[in-house]
């Protein structure tokens, strides 16, 4: 039932967190050259100054995520497998609201760029209404139809009446994490990502005095166990929007006013579903073929099992630097391209590819090393553990391919190329990281040693094809940024 509770909280936090940001090397030594748009100060920062706060926030969204796995263990282990079942279908909804936050980073970073600072207000506008009134429609659709929802995943009954009201009262407030998310792109856009690594940190502070007072403290005594659990994650919540409104109109100067969607403007919105559908559809997508992969170690015993997870959780913190320095290269690309500088771009991007790829090649390579000692720190079962370190190494394999995916496709997407990747990676998925995985691990009877050599095929073959594409070029001249030409009847026309 613990296991259950963390693979649903790192479900959620992966969906949270993907659609947000991109690439570039986290350990860059950064000597920026002359550009072409000098008062561009994202484009002149050093991409570690941007990436460490981003690391952070990831690392404050897993703990976010454990914390209530954690304290829900010691005050009643039939609660965590309760949320860890809520947690699973809260993390698909998201899904839905991380279409237009991942847009929004892309183009607002793209629009800074350029200079275009006049259009900024009403894509904020755009943004975070559409945010808004898509995410309080799946609050609604979670609040009436959760426990349907969870008979559907055939909860057990034990944990079905935790899980109901668990998923009532976060799914139902989910609008909040919607808006946090969108907040925290425009904040991360504008080169802020030290707000969003205060706000994780912050929120994490308030969950875990939440369920301090209710699951041990004075207010034990209202026994609400996961109920509690989740009023203190929206509490949490609640007040992280609050504060996020009070940088955005303090920090940013931004505005946020109905002014700005008379008439409407259908050209933003187009621009925001042109880009975060595609990365939505690649989400879902990964989810869907995780899940496929989750149903055939299910059926190869508890030892394949509980390594899986162990060695997931293991990963966890090499993903997380490749995935930061993919958010802060997405960044000052997205800036670098809305200034039309895409050598600058270019540059950047292969030049944090290589310092990237050793930090995380490192960093798996000592995870494989130490692997018999922090696998022993999860359990004695000496199978799971000899396992789990095959799985490791293999995982060396796989960075290569995982850490030139974060960083290119990131970039590429950044740059307005989201339909290439996407494609690749519907198709690299399904075809060789299920249909492989299922040939390897199941039909010669490899395992979980299957499983973990197709998903680095996957990885590898993908990270192959867009860093020819990189080099290439195809990624140029995709932007979305609307420049104004004029008619022959002197009215001003929108182009891309």
């Amino acid at each position: 039932e613990i296991l259950i509770g963390l693979v649903g909280s790192e479900m959620c936090i992966r969906d949270r967190y993907y659609s947000f940001y991109s690439t570039e090397g986290i350990f860059m030594s950064a000597t920026s050259s002359k550009l072409k748009n000098p008062n561009d100060s994202v484009m002149n920062q050093r991409v570690i100054k941007l990436a460490w706060p981003i690391f952070l926030q990831l690392l404050l969204g897993v703990s976010l995520g454990y914390v209530d796995t954690i304290m829900l263990s010691n005050y009643n282990s039939t609660a965590v497998g309760a949320i860890g079942n809520a947690n699973q279908v809260l993390g698909f909804l998201t899904l839905a609201f991380n279409i237009i936050s991942s847009a929004t980073g892309i183009i607002v970073s793209q629009y800074l760029g350029a200079g275009k600072k006049e259009k900024m207000n009403m894509i904020y506008t755009v943004a975070l209404s559409f945010n808004f009134v898509l995410s309080i429609v799946i609050s609604l659709v979670v609040f009436i139809f959760s426990r349907n929802l969870l008979e559907a995943m055939q909860v057990p009954a034990a944990m079905l009446d935790e899980s109901d009201m668990y998923m009532r009262i976060v799914g139902g407030t989910i609008f909040t994490q919607a808006l946090i998310n969108a907040f925290n792109s425009v904040f991360a856009s504008n080169g802020k990502t030290v707000f969003g690594m205060i706000i994780g940190l912050g929120m994490n502070i308030i969950n875990i005095c939440g369920n301090a007072l209710l699951l041990y403290g004075p207010l034990k005594v209202l026994g609400l166990g996961a109920s509690g659990a989740a009023v203190s994650t929206c509490g949490s919540r609640v007040i992280a929007v609050i504060a996020s409104v009070i940088y955005f109109y303090t920090v940013i100067k931004g505005k946020f006013s109905l002014k700005y969607l008379r008439p409407f403007p259908y050209d933003v919105l187009k621009s925001l579903l042109k880009l975060g559908i595609p990365t939505a559809g690649e989400n879902i997508s990964y989810d869907c073929s995780q899940l496929f992969l989750q149903a055939f170690i299910n059926t190869m015993g508890i030892v394949a099992i509980n390594a899986k997870i162990y060695a997931n959780m293991l990963s966890m913190f090499t993903y997380m630097i490749a995935l930061a320095a993919a958010n802060a290269t997405q960044i000052i690309v997205g800036h670098s391209v809305g200034a039309h500088d895409y050598d600058f771009a270019y540059r950047r991007v292969l030049k944090t590819l290589r310092f990237g790829m050793i930090i995380s090649i490192s960093v798996a390579i000592i995870n494989w090393l130490i692997s018999p000692f922090t696998l022993g720190l999860f359990t004695g079962d000496k199978a799971v553990i000899a396992l789990g370190s095959t799985v490791m190494f293999i995982a060396i394999i796989l960075e290569f391919g995982r850490t030139t995916n974060l960083v290119i496709i990131n970039s590429m997407k950044a740059a307005g190329d989201v339909k290439f990747p996407t494609a690749l990676a519907i198709f690299s998925m399904w075809i060789l990281s299920v249909g492989l995985g299922w040939l390897l691990g199941i039909f010669f009877g490899m395992g979980l040693t299957g499983i973990w050599i197709a998903m680095a095929a996957d990885e590898i073959f993908r990270g192959v094809v867009v860093l020819i594409r990189w080099i290439k070029g195809s990624w140029r001249g995709k932007r979305v940024v609307l420049e104004e030409k004029t008619n022959s009847n002197g009215t001003a026309k929108a182009t891309a």
